[in-house]
């Protein structure tokens, strides 16, 4: 985007563009001699003289000159502040040297360092490059890369497959640049006049950038009062026999006669240690059951009981 405004500059306009950030303040300033084309100098003094020089004829000419320092959130503090006293290149009704720092979003936050303050005080216009909101952006913004690229059609991304792009790069134009220029070069090499979503999702797999993939817990929460179900279950077990001896044989296991369920310990579908859950249909319509009818239900199973038939 940087070369593409620098090239549509007029020729009143000259640019010096700096593209790495990993400087140090001497080597930031001998970068900064190179492009400006200054020779005689042998220190900082002598070269701001005469980059002082150089922008103040440029300026009496009627000509602009801007500073451009690309990946800028790189910068250390030390250069920031370098950069910041360029600005003091000026005279009383215009600045003799304009700066665009570009970067990435971290360079907010570098702004936003308190021992910056001045400079960020110094900006004067701000702009920020949002992701693409949806898919039907994402859509636009592909079929213009592509007219502007020379394609005879735009339809040459299915729709699937430009809803996976838009999943895949979050509405980040450079990310949707690498699908695309992948996918086109994997369905060009396979013959494929359409590139499919199988086809990007080959392409995001190389990538690594796979859609994050929703996380459901199927398990449920444990239900705490007992169901129909539960309350038969417990009943059925109370029953007596002719010895007046309930069903339950104090391990932990009890057994319902036919068209019934078994509920045991040993089984690996209950934990009998987590909260008690039952997932039955209710298929019993009785009215609901009070605590003291609980009680003695509970109390003639024989699950009160150890195995020596005493009460816990």
């Amino acid at each position: 985007m940087l070369r593409w405004v620098m090239q549509r500059l007029d020729r009143t306009v000259l640019v010096a563009y700096i593209f790495n950030p990993r400087l140090s303040v001497p080597e930031f300033y001998q970068h900064l001699a190179a492009l400006f084309d200054i020779q005689n100098w042998e220190s900082k003094s002598d070269l701001l003289i005469e980059l002082g020089k150089v922008l103040e004829t440029r300026h009496s000419r009627g000509l602009r000159t801007v500073l451009i320092i690309d990946e800028a959130h790189g910068l250390s503090p030390f250069v920031l502040e370098e950069v910041r006293l360029l600005c003091n290149f000026e005279s009383d009704t215009a600045k003799h040297l304009q700066i665009v720092l570009t970067g990435q979003p971290e360079l907010r936050t570098v702004l936003n360092n308190p021992d910056l303050r001045q400079l960020k005080q110094r900006v004067a216009l701000r702009c920020d490059i949002k992701a693409l909101p949806n898919v039907e952006e994402t859509a636009q913004y592909i079929n213009t890369r592509l007219k502007l690229a020379g394609a005879a059609r735009a339809d040459i991304f299915s729709h699937g497959a430009v809803d996976y792009i838009f999943r895949c790069s979050e509405g980040i134009p450079r990310n949707i640049n690498n699908l695309c220029d992948n996918a086109l070069l994997n369905g060009f090499a396979a013959g494929e006049p359409i590139i499919s979503r199988a086809a990007v999702q080959e392409v995001a797999e190389t990538f690594d950038v796979l859609p994050p993939v929703q996380r459901i817990d199927e398990r449920e929460a444990p239900a705490r009062i007992f169901q129909a179900a539960g309350r038969a279950e417990l009943w059925a077990a109370g029953k007596v026999d002719g010895n007046g001896n309930g069903n339950g044989n104090g391990n932990g296991s009890f057994h319902k006669n036919a068209n019934t369920v078994s509920i045991d310990r040993n089984s690996s579908g209950v934990d009998f240690h987590s909260d008690i859950v039952i997932n039955e249909h209710p298929i019993f319509s009785e009215s609901p059951t009070t605590i003291e009818e609980l009680g003695t239900a509970f109390g003639r199973s024989g699950l009160g009981r150890g195995n020596n038939g005493q009460s816990l």
